[in-house]
């Protein structure tokens, strides 16, 4: 019995890392009613608590696991050019910020597209 509870314990500080590291906020690309949208997730200690990216305050659905859509077109006014990361941050309801965190853009939202008049491709 004393082994099983060992195992137990080591099981459970094997898992608890994995389990922190999926409360880091994620971002991926979606379709919603304006066209395409950054769906943004996370979580936070409180449903009170307010939700900011790139220090702009935005409308989070949910409670402790919270989401929040915002259009490309948006994302592309409150970010920098080719900017490959967002600043999300968890406000408390006197201001402090409780957790800020980079999360990743999808690969290639914030680039620009340059039209190629021809391409030369050559066989060795």
């Amino acid at each position: 019995m004393a082994l099983f509870s060992r195992f137990a314990l080591a099981a459970a500080l094997l898992i608890a890392p994995a389990a922190y590291a999926d409360a880091r906020p994620s971002a991926k690309l979606v379709r919603c009613s304006e066209g395409d949208c950054l769906l943004i997730r996370g979580t936070r200690s409180s449903a009170a608590q307010t939700i900011t990216i790139n220090d702009r305050v935005v409308a989070a659905s949910g409670g402790r696991g919270w989401k929040v859509r915002v259009p490309v077109a948006a994302v592309r006014g409150f970010a920098s050019p080719f900017a490959r990361t967002l600043d999300v941050a968890v406000v408390d309801a006197a201001g402090q910020v409780e957790r800020r965190e980079s999360v990743r853009l999808p690969v290639g939202l914030m680039g620009h597209t340059t039209e190629l008049a021809s391409l030369v491709v050559r066989a060795r």
